[in-house]
C-alpha cells in the first residue's frame, strides 16, 4: 500500500507518570504517523510541551531526561503525518497556545474541509497564524471573544467545524476530547487499574499501558477528564448524529490487535480475505501477503481457498511505512529496503499476492517486479478492498484523482500496468458484508464517490500554504 495515513492521539488524566505512559502509548500508535511526535503535560497550572520531527524514539531520544521534565498528572500526545500543511516542525502537534482563558494544547486526527475558508476570514481580521495546518484554526475559534462568552465555548466552536476530527484538548486543569458528529475517525476511552482515565485513537494504546477499554467516544460527544472524574456532554442534537465510520481504518490504518468501531481489526481483515477468495478464486501454489496490513487478509484467503499461506516477503522493521516520504523516488527506495523477497517461497510457483489496497500503484508494481525477478511463475494480485477512484478529504493523503491508479483505468489496464497475470479487487458489497455495523454507518467515499459531508471547496494538503516553509535546523522544541 503506497499512501499516507492518519495521526494518532493519546491522553491520560490522574497519573503522576502521565508523560511516560503517553510515550509508550505513542509508540504503539506509531503506525498512524511517522513525521513528527509530541507530548504536552500540565501540573494543574501550567502546560509544557515537547515536540520534534521523526519517530517517537527520535523525538524523545533523551529518554528519561525529557520525560522527567514533562512529569505531571495529565498529558496528551500526538504522532503525525500531514494531510494539511507541510512536513515541518511548526506543524508538529500538540499545538500549544495561550488565550484569554489560559493555555491550551490541541491534538487532532482528521481533516477540516472548511479550515481554509475560516483561516481566510480570521486573517482578514488580523489574526496571525504560526502554522499551516488545519488544526490551528480551532485555537483561533476558541479565542474569539464572542465564542469565549458562550455557556459551552468548546461545544460552540466544534459546531463551526466541517470534516473529520477526533480531538484532544489539554487545558491547565483538565483534558477534553471530542469526536465529529459522523464519527469518521476512531477514538476510545480507557481506564487504568489505578483509576486514571485515558483517551486513545486505538485500543492497542490502552493495551500497552495495561488500561481497560471502557467504550468509544460517541460521535458528537465531548468528554472531560478532571478532578471531578469523567464527564460527558453532547455538542449536537441526537437527530444530527449520522455515523459514517471510515472503513479504511479496518482495511489498512488500524493495528491488527486493535478493536475499532466495535470489532477486532485482525478478525475483520481475515473476513475480507475469505470474501475475496470467494469472489476471485484462482488456481495457484501459494498465498503471499504484503506485510504487515495484508497479512490478516492473506490468512483469510488461504483458509477459504485451501491454498497454502507463506511469507514470500520479509519486512524490515527498521524501515517505516513507505508513505512517510513526500517524494515518490524516496518512497520507491524505501519499498526496496523495506520488503525482501524469499526466493525459495516463490521460485517456479504460481503466487497469489494479497494486499490491503492500492492507491498510486507504483510501489505495488515494484513488488510485483521483485517477485518476477525471484522466479515466480505466475503472479495473481488480490486486493482486499474495492478500487480507489475518488479522493479523500477526511484525513487520508491521496487528495487528487490523478494520483489514483484505478481512476480512468479498467481492470485490463490495471493488470497491464502492474504486470500481473490476473487482478481481483473485493467488491464494495463484499467488503461491507464483512462489517458488523449496518452498511450505512460507514464512509465509502474513496470507492463510491459518495461523501457523507458535502465538499463545497476542493482542498488539498497545501491549501493553506502561503509561502514555502523551511525546516528548522533544530528538530525539537520545548516550551
Amino acid at each position: 500500500m503506497d499512501k499516507k495515513e492518519n495521526c494518532g492521539l493519546f491522553g491520560i488524566y490522574g497519573d503522576p507518570d502521565s508523560a511516560e505512559k503517553t510515550f509508550f502509548a505513542l509508540h504503539s500508535l506509531q503506525h498512524r504517523g511517522q513525521e513528527s511526535a509530541g507530548i504536552a503535560t500540565s501540573n494543574g497550572d501550567t502546560v509544557i510541551l515537547h515536540t520534534g520531527m521523526g519517530h517517537v524514539s527520535r523525538v524523545f531520544r533523551s529518554g528519561q531526561t525529557v520525560l522527567n521534565q514533562l512529569r505531571n498528572k495529565m498529558a496528551i500526545g500526538h504522532v503525525r503525518y500531514s494531510t494539511s500543511g507541510s512536513w515541518n516542525l511548526a506543524n508538529a502537534q500538540p499545538l500549544l497556545s495561550e488565550y484569554s482563558r489560559g493555555q491550551v494544547a490541541v491534538a487532532h486526527n482528521g481533516n477540516l474541509i472548511n479550515a481554509s475558508l475560516l483561516r481566510d476570514e480570521y486573517e482578514a481580521y488580523g489574526n496571525i497564524f504560526k502554522s499551516t495546518n488545519d488544526t490551528e484554526i480551532i485555537i483561533h475559534l476558541l479565542a474569539k471573544p464572542s465564542h469565549v462568552s458562550k455557556p459551552d465555548p468548546l461545544g460552540h466552536v466544534l459546531n463551526h467545524l466541517q470534516g473529520a476530527y477526533s480531538l484532544l484538548f489539554l487545558f491547565a486543569d483538565r483534558i477534553e476530547a471530542a469526536r465529529d458528529p459522523f464519527g469518521i475517525r476512531p477514538l476510545c476511552i480507557g481506564k487504568t487499574k489505578k483509576g486514571a482515565w485515558c483517551v486513545a485513537s486505538e485500543t492497542c494504546a490502552l493495551d500497552t499501558i495495561e488500561a481497560d477499554y471502557v467504550r468509544d467516544v460517541e460521535p458528537g460527544e465531548i468528554i472531560t477528564l478532571s478532578e471531578k472524574g469523567f464527564e460527558s456532554r453532547r455538542f449536537v442534537k441526537p437527530e444530527n448524529i449520522r455515523p459514517a465510520h471510515c472503513i479504511f481504518e479496518h482495511v489498512y490504518f488500524a493495528k491488527q490487535s486493535s478493536t475499532i468501531f466495535g470489532e477486532n481489526v485482525h478478525e475483520f481483515r481475515k473476513r475480507l480475505g475469505a470474501q475475496i477468495a470467494k469472489e476471485h478464486p484462482v488456481d495457484a501454489d501459494v498465498v503471499v501477503p504484503v506485510p504487515d496490513s495484508g497479512t490478516s487478509s492473506a490468512i483469510g484467503y488461504s483458509r477459504q481457498s485451501g491454498i497454502p499461506f507463506d511469507m514470500g516477503f520479509i519486512r524490515s522493521h527498521y524501515i517505516g511505512r513507505t508513505f512517510i516520504s513526500p517524494r515518490q523516488d524516496m518512497r520507491d527506495l524505501a519499498v526496496k529496503l523495506k520488503l525482501a523477497v524469499v526466493k525459495e517461497v516463490v521460485k517456479g510457483k504460481r503466487v497469489i499476492v494479497v494486499d490491503d489496497s492500492i492507491v498510486r500503484g507504483t510501489t505495488t508494481k515494484g513488488k510485483i517486479s521483485a517477485l518476477r525477478r525471484a522466479g515466480a511463475k505466475e503472479v495473481h494480485m488480490r486486493v482486499s478492498c474495492p478500487p480507489i477512484r475518488h479522493p479523500c478529504f477526511y484525513g487520508v493523503d491521496f487528495p487528487t484523482k490523478e494520483e489514483l491508479l484505478a481512476n480512468g483505468r479498467d481492470m485490463q489496464q490495471i493488470k497491464e500496468f502492474l504486470d500481473v497475470d490476473s487482478i481481483g479487487y473485493l467488491s464494495l458489497e463484499g467488503m461491507l458484508s464483512c462489517a458488523s455495523l449496518p452498511k450505512e454507518h460507514y464512509c465509502t467515499a474513496c470507492w463510491s464517490g459518495t461523501y457523507p459531508i458535502p465538499i463545497q471547496t476542493i482542498v488539498n494538503k497545501f491549501t493553506m500554504e502561503r509561502y514555502q516553509m523551511q525546516l528548522f535546523e533544530d528538530d525539537s522544541v520545548q516550551m
